[in-house]
């Protein structure tokens, strides 16, 4: 997580915010195929 400060001080900016998300969405993404293969595979 980042401060909300570094925000205001423009430490981070947008894209810094949607670099982040981005990195979210594929660890979740990822999360998501490693279950799925896991349930396959017993399956």
């Amino acid at each position: 997580m980042c401060r909300y400060e570094s925000l205001k001080d423009c430490t981070l900016d947008l894209a810094d915010i949607a670099l982040m998300n981005d990195a979210c969405n594929v660890q979740d993404e990822n999360e998501r195929r490693y279950l799925a293969a896991l349930k396959n595979k017993d399956a």
